[in-house]
């Protein structure tokens, strides 16, 4: 067998992240993805150029999204010949796209790649409860007048009631925000530590915004130029004045909106591919995406709906015979404050370690000052299949602006699952 290739981390780009039925209330998933590939291909002058796979993907998503990776990438005015493929892990994304897309890439299956991810809370797709659709599906095969009024036999108005989107897990009918409640009254997570990391978040994106840091990483879009969710002047005065988001009725809710992610719309893309390819057109290398890895857990039985990162990030650092100590940066998705505390305070727990991750010393503390430096999902926003790519993006700029070595990546997914990666300096 051939020796595998390393997968080269060329650059990204992204359209800015704006807050639902704000930015982009007249977008799609499409229009979204396809300008932040668009954006991709013209900072990398690939107009016209075959990529040898885009993978993308959305959460929320139309029927006519069907083929959304190669309409995107048609629209973005890369050549016909470049195939599309669809993708879906929740959150996980488009850092699962990366994955994939480096597999492929290291076994010389394929030379370039562009992993991305898009998503609207204000496109959301509403649908019709069954009796209306199966009403739907037989006017549409009715061929005489008769059988077209038969398909109305017994309508009622209350048909026409859309059926709304929810972020609801099947097996537990709980959201996603009330499954972190349980979370952090499990690990002992307060809501002044909840809220001192998510102004740490905000804090440190405004940084990175008024250092240039996303000068060349965001594309414009519909006329927004800049995410419009990250809070420089916000406060924890501020942030203790809100409600409880979740948990309204027992007076023990911690998460709020101020420190949990809001519904966001946005696309992102990141550019891979082997050295030789990208030496061949003259582009830089990054960094190199050098290993991953995919978990889950038995969330409905207790064990926590967003702690499987956990799991991940163990099975990936013991493939890799690495510890917390050989990682200079963490970009740990920050779906809610709790669930980043939460799953910092696992990794120290004894038991958990055990039981769960099957170590017998517990992986460790790390040090607050090398996580999200750049701030991450509270202030930027997270529309869901795009924020793999963004933090990977941002990742590879960071270990090549910083000349650190090694960076590690977290990310939570609703279903019980997590993603993580290995991105190294090049």
């Amino acid at each position: 067998m051939a020796e595998l290739r390393r997968i080269a981390i060329v650059g990204s780009a992204r359209i800015p992240f704006t807050r639902a039925h704000t930015g982009y209330a007249n977008e799609s998933n499409l229009s979204m993805l396809g300008t932040a590939l668009g954006g991709l291909a013209e900072k990398f002058n690939l107009k016209g150029e075959k990529i040898d796979e885009v993978m993308a993907g959305a959460v929320l998503s139309h029927s006519r999204d069907f083929n959304l990776a190669r309409e995107a990438a048609l629209d973005a005015g890369f050549s016909p010949r470049t195939p599309g493929t669809n993708i879906q892990i929740a959150c996980g994304t488009s850092l699962q796209a990366a994955l994939s897309l480096g597999a492929k890439i290291a076994t010389g299956e394929i030379d370039s790649g562009i992993a991305a991810g898009t998503d609207t809370v204000s496109d959301s797709p509403l649908v019709f409860g069954d009796t209306f659709q199966h009403r739907m599906i037989d006017l549409s095969r009715a061929r005489i007048g008769g059988e077209k009024l038969k398909a109305f036999k017994g309508f009622s108005l209350g048909e026409l009631v859309p059926v709304a989107p929810s972020t609801q897990e099947p097996r537990t009918g709980l959201s996603m925000g009330q499954h972190c409640e349980l979370m952090a009254r499990e690990w002992g997570i307060t809501r002044e530590d909840q809220d001192k990391l998510a102004l740490r978040s905000h804090r440190n994106a405004a940084k990175a915004y008024d250092e240039g840091f996303h000068d060349d990483l965001v594309v414009p879009c519909a006329g927004v130029l800049k995410d419009n969710n990250v809070r420089a002047d916000t406060s924890l005065e501020k942030m203790a004045t809100m409600q409880p988001a979740f948990d309204k009725q027992s007076g023990k809710g911690t998460l709020t909106a101020a420190n949990s992610t809001p519904l966001t719309d946005g696309a992102s893309s990141v550019l891979l591919a082997s050295e030789e390819w990208a030496k061949t057109r003259g582009l830089p290398v990054l960094a190199y995406l050098t290993l991953g890895q995919v978990a889950a857990n038995n969330f409905a039985a207790g064990e926590g709906l967003l702690m499987a990162p956990t799991i991940a990030v163990s099975e990936m650092l013991r493939r890799s015979n690495l510890t917390f100590a050989d990682i200079d940066f963490f970009e740990i998705h920050e779906a809610f404050a709790a669930q980043v505390l939460a799953t910092l305070k696992a990794w120290t727990d004894i038991r958990y370690n055990k039981d769960v991750l099957g170590r017998e010393a517990p992986l460790g503390a790390i040090d607050p000052e090398k996580i999200n430096v750049k701030g991450s999902s509270l202030a930027y926003g997270h529309p869901f299949a795009a924020t793999g790519a963004r933090i990977l993006g941002a990742t590879a700029k960071l270990l090549a602006t910083t000349q650190k070595r090694r960076a590690l990546i977290s990310v939570c997914t609703a279903g019980g699952m997590g993603v993580a990666a290995l991105v190294e300096h090049a």
